[in-house]
């Protein structure tokens, strides 16, 4: 077959379907051949298990800015479930007609726009992006870090980070969040499910660190 007429067949296959892949992304929001949440989110060994290298991200936002693996997971995990281009609902016009979304919480770390420019004026990189793991975790990082500076809150108290984390430094100093029991009671979820992923970690930790064919014990530990 000759080589030009066989250039145009593949042409005329390929492009539309090309054209349809792109058209279901962007209808999509972006959504497609994204990571898949994991399939047990109350294992932490089983979510890095998943997706070993979530595993890499929290430790390095870990050594950067001092919060704990499993406080930085269970944060994702009570903010989006781990779904990387989750938004709050819209609300309804009248009851009915889709309206404005009532934040701008975007990504795996629910990060407002503000705080995301905050964060990318000062940590983070030109294309940092809150739908990637490694950037919502080391935006978790950043944040708490900053609430362990001015709040003198332990890098260890998950509830208080994440009082501090929903209501805003300025919020959680004036005491928002005390006539907040929806709020107190996500706290407190967050502090429980942290307190697991810390118990649960040690089980797999060293397999993580040594996963790879160069890495070994105890230059990996």
């Amino acid at each position: 077959m000759d080589r030009l007429v066989l250039k145009n067949r593949l042409r005329h296959r390929v492009l539309p379907v090309v054209f349809i892949m792109l058209l279901a992304w962007l209808i999509g929001g972006f959504e497609i051949l994204v990571p898949a949440p994991p399939q047990n989110q109350n294992d932490i060994c089983e979510i890095f298990s998943d997706h070993p290298d979530w595993y890499d991200y929290a430790r390095a936002s870990e050594q950067r800015w001092g919060i704990p693996i499993p406080i930085q997971m269970a944060f994702v995990h009570y903010e989006s479930s781990f779904r990387s281009h989750v938004r709050p609902p819209r609300t309804r016009l009248f009851g009915l007609i889709p309206w404005a979304r009532p934040s701008t919480a975007y990504g795996y770390a629910q990060a407002l726009d503000p705080a995301w420019a905050d964060y990318m004026k000062e940590a983070g990189g030109l294309y940092a992006q809150r739908t990637q793991m490694q950037h919502a975790l080391d935006f978790i990082g950043w944040y708490n870090h900053k609430s362990l500076e001015g709040l003198d809150i332990a890098p260890t108290n998950a509830h208080h980070l994440y009082l501090a984390y929903h209501e805003g430094r300025t919020g959680y100093l004036r005491g928002s969040f005390r006539n907040k029991p929806s709020v107190q009671k996500v706290a407190r979820r967050v502090a429980a499910k942290a307190a697991s992923y810390t118990a649960q970690l040690p089980h797999c930790e060293a397999e993580l660190r040594c996963r790879r064919f160069y890495q070994f014990p105890p230059f990996c530990s």
